[in-house]
């Protein structure tokens, strides 16, 4: 009896993993591949993400009240001088990482955009060098522009010497960098201005999630909560990427005939539905990846996130016609190869330090879990693993 129920569960828990997996696998393909269906036709992606950055505070507004309503406990509100000291740069670059993302969808393809944003794992080491988060351990990565880096700093297995270290680390960067020039050497659709404006945002995504760690870990505000990190850093991705847009977009958006001259007032609900839905999906793969982590572990989204990475691949040869070589398709398993060694590595060294830990500071969040309806202890420690890096998209 005994094995049986033990047998149930395992089956029960592959289950909910796979189900969970791809939750987030429809989420975060569903979102980029909405993004460049949307700019063929809507050419002011940094409107759109203006727009989807005020529905994900309006639903984390809504999620908020709710968990104050069910657990008769205060949420947490930063002061102003705590809100524009400590939250606004962590904003600004998430805002500049996803605008310009989003940007970038006007010029390239879903293949070579995925490509290039997997190269952000490499800005993500070098700021957590500069920044001195990180010694030579290495961050486990998710390549999706929207998703989440778990940016703990284990220890390093005790039999790993420092040579060895500093070799895996050079072998990672050779792969992925590698990868990623073979990838769009001699690529037909190859686009300049677009290239460039992805990997801008993969070196400002850097610079992002660093400031992520670096915020979340300041007990001291009480952003543990994902709720609140994105109720907070929603308003002033707002207003970092409103400048941006004013100069780049406004006056043609004034002129548009799809939007604020708009003639057809049928067209125009259509629009605004179509905008609505991305900012649903880009809550939706938030929280999907919450889900996935609270329920697993980070290592578990780290590797369903490479194979996210070839299903986008083989998704976008076959609906949208996306033109990849052989070459092409060999430095994109050069660069899933240095992912790999990364998230191997990283599990690795995790486990000669007995298991992931929960950072200092880091208390347990009994509301989130009411948010969850969980009340196993595990998730609690699984969640603070995850939020440590949690943003917006």
């Amino acid at each position: 009896m005994g094995r049986w129920a033990l047998d149930v569960a395992f089956v029960w828990k592959a289950v909910l993993t796979l189900g969970l997996v791809l939750l987030y696998y429809c989420f975060s393909i569903g979102i980029t591949f909405y993004n460049k269906w949307l700019t063929k036709s809507f050419h002011f992606p940094l409107f759109m993400t203006m727009l989807h950055l005020a529905v994900i505070f309006l639903f984390s507004a809504l999620s908020r009240a709710l968990v104050q309503c069910s657990s008769h406990r205060a949420r947490v509100v930063l002061s102003w001088a705590d809100y524009l000291r400590r939250v606004a740069p962590t904003a600004l670059a998430t805002a500049l990482d996803v605008g310009l993302s989003n940007w970038s969808f006007l010029y390239v393809t879903v293949s070579l955009y995925t490509m290039t944003k997997s190269s952000a794992v490499l800005f993500i080491l070098i700021f957590s060098l500069i920044f001195k988060l990180e010694e030579l351990g290495l961050l486990t990565p998710d390549s999706e522009c929207d998703e989440p880096l778990t940016l703990k700093t284990p220890k390093l297995a005790a039999t790993a010497s420092p040579s060895s270290q500093r070799a895996a680390l050079v072998l990672v960067v050779l792969l992925i960098a590698g990868g990623l020039f073979m990838f769009t050497y001699k690529s037909t659709q190859f686009n300049v201005e677009g290239f460039a404006l992805v990997l801008g945002a993969s070196f400002i995504g850097g610079i992002r999630w660093t400031l992520t760690q670096m915020l979340l870990q300041k007990a001291e505000l009480g952003l543990q909560n994902p709720i609140d990190t994105m109720f907070h850093l929603q308003p002033l991705m707002f207003l970092g990427l409103f400048p941006l847009f004013a100069v780049f977009e406004g006056l043609h958006l004034s002129t548009s005939e799809k939007i604020f001259r708009f003639q057809d007032t049928g067209l125009l609900l259509r629009v605004l539905g179509s905008l609505f839905l991305g900012g649903i999906l880009a809550f939706g793969l938030g929280f999907s990846e919450f889900l996935l982590v609270s329920r697993t572990s980070s290592l578990t989204l780290s590797i369903a996130g490479i194979f996210k990475e070839v299903c986008t691949l083989l998704l976008a040869a076959h609906l949208l016609g996306d033109q990849i070589s052989l070459l092409n398709w060999l430095g994109f398993a050069l660069c899933l190869s240095g992912i790999s060694l990364h998230v191997a590595l990283k599990a690795l060294h995790s486990r000669g330090d007995g298991g992931p830990k929960p950072l200092k500071g880091m208390g347990s969040s009994p509301d989130l879990e009411l948010l969850l309806r969980s009340s196993q202890q595990e998730e609690g420690d699984n969640e603070e693993e995850y939020f440590v890096a949690q943003g917006q998209q």
